[in-house]
């Protein structure tokens, strides 16, 4: 996304400097005497580069880096590779992780109908952190691809896994039960022979924009090691496997999405640190690693990371979301949103400027507590706005479930610019336990709120009309989709379906593909 006006941006930044995690910022208005020069002036990749400085706030961050790599590091290019390609190659779409699908819808929708099913393999493995079973948990997003008739041919030439109905639109998806599947996007038939993952994965896996890499990070292990891994999907095996035993966090799974941005693959892990890649087909080589504590403990990264530019931005599971300069791979603000934060970070530029938005669970905080909703100033981390939302943790049957907000807000487009959308899990704090809350994002004051009747883990996603009116697609851990107009929060269509939606939907025009827990991965037509 190309800036309105750089200069504005840089001058924003040194004014807010001296404030941050204050409770308030006013952005800078923009130069009116340079407008006309900007919009002619194409920027270089210089000047769209975001200082390398270190706010105050950052001193909380105790860090090292580690360099395997002698030669400079900086991001090549700012375009995002992902809006460029047709298909939905990582979680949430793209840098900003904003869940630009591009959906879209005829008229007034209010009908959702199962185009087809596809049934994983049921694991019944037990280990130390239970049995998983199938089908997909959090945050489980498929992916899609459309590939080029060259590409197809290639594939053809070099994989022995393709089946009968191997196709140019794939639908990509990892499973609980410890296998990728791939499936013709049209018809739900397996496209080529299930990919053994050799642990249960729970995150989203990604596909490298460049290069026909699968990107797979393990969640639980039924056996050691366990960590982060690529497929090379013209040989359709596993090619590169890596555990840190250096980690300062001794948990090696890795739930986040990684992503690839200016050359390098970002991938961060639920050992405390953040890494960064040259790929080659089949291959990582690491180029640095950031390791980090705060208040003395490493904590662990669920979030996927988001990107602006060359800053990149993550929470963790100890309430912290840190701004990143990913040239260096050092910390450049720190803010501390009080609880565990899994829920990805959004970005949106705002007349000019960048801004963020997040939220945390209930976790650390006990039984009762509050999920804080936050916007900030994504170069500096000032904060813009904070909405407090009371939530509690529901004690199940040998199960604990944390309140606040799992999943990944959707930022409104349409006649919803305004309005951000999250599935909040209130819990005992509210007779609803589980609600869809329409936020304004100029204020952060809550312009409605959806009950659901159970909580809900599933990031909302969005279809655009004729008339650029929103409406919004989501599910519930009772297995509920549901169709909602986003202006005013009307439901206009309310499916029993599955079985406990946890995983976030991929969007393809008119229709979504989500699966749940059990072994269900569905195609729904929106119309």
């Amino acid at each position: 996304m190309k800036p309105r006006n750089t200069l504005s941006i840089f001058i924003t930044t040194l004014l807010l400097a001296a404030g941050c995690n204050s409770r308030q910022t006013t952005p800078v208005a923009s130069d009116s005497s340079l407008t006309a020069d900007s919009a002619a002036h194409v920027p270089t990749l210089e000047e769209l580069t975001l200082p390398d400085t270190a706010y105050a706030s950052a001193s909380a961050i105790d860090f090292k880096i580690e360099a395997d790599d002698s030669l400079p590091a900086p991001l090549r290019y700012y375009d995002d590779p992902y809006q460029q390609q047709p298909g939905v190659l990582t979680f949430r779409k793209n840098l900003m992780r904003n869940a630009d699908f591009g959906g879209r819808v005829e008229g007034t929708p209010d009908t959702i109908e199962i185009a087809w099913q596809f049934k994983t393999r049921y694991d019944t493995t037990h280990t130390r952190f239970g049995t998983w079973g199938g089908g997909t948990g959090w945050t489980g997003q498929p992916l899609y691809v459309k590939w080029t008739d060259e590409q197809v041919a290639q594939f053809k030439k070099t994989s022995h896994a393709l089946t009968e109905h191997f196709g140019r639109e794939e639908i990509i998806v990892g499973s609980l039960c410890g296998e990728a599947y791939f499936l013709d996007y049209h018809t739900g038939q397996p496209s080529r022979q299930p990919l053994d993952l050799h642990n249960v994965v729970k995150g989203t896996m990604s596909i490298d924009p460049e290069l026909p890499n699968l990107y797979v990070g393990q969640g639980v292990p039924k056996g050691e090691p366990i960590g982060c891994q690529v497929f090379d999907l013209l040989r359709h095996e596993r090619t590169f496997f890596f555990s840190d035993p250096k980690a300062w966090r001794h948990w090696n799974a890795f739930d986040s999405s990684p992503i690839v941005a200016g050359g390098f693959l970002f991938w961060p892990g639920e050992n405390g640190s953040l890494y960064k890649y040259r790929r080659e087909q089949g291959q990582l080589k690491r180029v640095s690693v950031l390791r980090y504590r705060v208040r003395g403990a490493a904590p662990g990264i669920e979030s996927s990371i988001c990107i602006y530019r060359n800053y990149g931005f993550f929470s963790d599971n100890h309430g912290n979301i840190i701004g990143v300069n990913l040239n260096t791979m050092r910390p450049v603000w720190h803010y501390y949103n009080h609880d565990d934060s899994d829920g990805t970070i959004v970005c949106r530029e705002e007349q000019g400027i960048p801004y963020l938005y997040c939220a945390c669970e209930v976790d650390k905080q006990g039984s009762t507590g509050v999920s804080h909703f936050v916007k900030l100033n994504a170069l500096n981390g000032i904060r813009v706005w904070e909405r407090q939302i009371a939530c509690e943790r529901l004690e199940l049957p040998g199960k604990t479930l944390d309140g606040g907000m799992y999943a990944t807000p959707l930022l409104g487009t349409g006649d919803c610019d305004s309005l951000l959308f999250a599935n909040v899990c209130r819990n005992g704090a509210s007779p609803a336990c589980g609600e869809l809350t329409a936020l304004r994002t100029t204020d952060g004051s809550v312009a409605y709120t959806v009950p659901y009747g159970c909580f809900a883990w599933s990031s909302p996603v969005g279809f655009l009309n004729e008339r650029r009116e929103l409406f919004v697609f989501t599910g519930s851990s009772d297995g509920t989709a549901y169709l909602i107009r986003g202006r005013t929060g009307e439901v206009l269509c309310k499916k029993l379906v599955g079985y406990n939606f946890e995983s976030s939907p991929c969007v393809v025009g008119n229709t979504a593909v989500v699966g749940c827990r059990g072994t269900n991965i569905y195609k729904f037509v929106i119309k």
